[in-house]
């Protein structure tokens, strides 16, 4: 068997996100906007008949989770494959600094070459591999009336998306990134899987109901 729905949930914002700072896997808590997201997305996901709740183990996914679990009572299963790329010694660093290190960094992603984020990091297929194994090790662990989400992280997502559709690099870098609070929504029909939603989230009407 395997679940009927997928959503994939970028955690809220983070006071690093909020100033252009690689993250990584650095615990960095999510600030007060970043709360402020997750509180005014969960009743909206929680609509989405949620059955299953799964979350990277950093820091800003579980307190992004938490804001549903409030909602649903659903507890997460935390699984370290679904983190954020590691990017090693560029932890903190903003994109300037990632340049002025390594100037052709921007040049070779684009073109498609697998790049580690710093020496000490994570390459994006190394992410796209264990973040797509364990997409499908949930979704095949699911019933066809399941709606499983995953509490994550932007670029993981993104890139562990593509290799989930069997999608190569170059194919993940047409997809917009993820914005904080967002989420993708991926469905099985007729035995394969497609995406039905990119970068979902709240929306003025969906705020004028939760308050009505």
């Amino acid at each position: 068997m395997t679940a009927g729905r997928l959503l994939l949930w970028r955690h809220g914002q983070t006071s690093w996100n909020a100033t252009g700072r690689f993250q990584g896997q650095a615990d960095i808590e999510l600030d007060e906007t970043g709360l402020r997201q997750a509180a005014e997305a969960a009743p909206v996901l929680a609509r989405e008949g949620v059955t299953r709740l799964y979350c990277s183990d950093l820091l800003r996914t579980r307190q992004t989770a938490a804001a549903l679990t409030e909602v649903t009572g659903l507890e997460p299963t935390l699984d370290k494959r679904f983190r954020e790329i590691s990017v090693g010694d560029w932890e903190g660093w903003t994109l300037n600094d990632v340049l002025a290190a390594d100037p052709g960094y921007l040049e070779r992603e684009r073109a498609g070459e697998d790049v580690r984020r710093s020496p000490t990091g994570e390459s994006l297929g190394e992410v796209a591999t264990r973040f797509s194994e364990a997409l499908h090790e949930v979704a095949e662990d699911a019933e066809e009336t399941d709606t499983v989400l995953v509490t994550t992280h932007g670029l993981a997502a993104r890139v562990g998306t593509a290799a989930f559709l069997g999608l190569d690099l170059v194919a993940a870098r047409r997809f917009g990134g993820l914005r904080n609070c967002h989420w993708i929504l991926l469905v099985h029909k007729h035995d394969d899987w497609r995406i039905d939603g990119w970068n979902l989230g709240v929306s003025a009407e969906h705020l004028e109901g939760l308050v009505g």
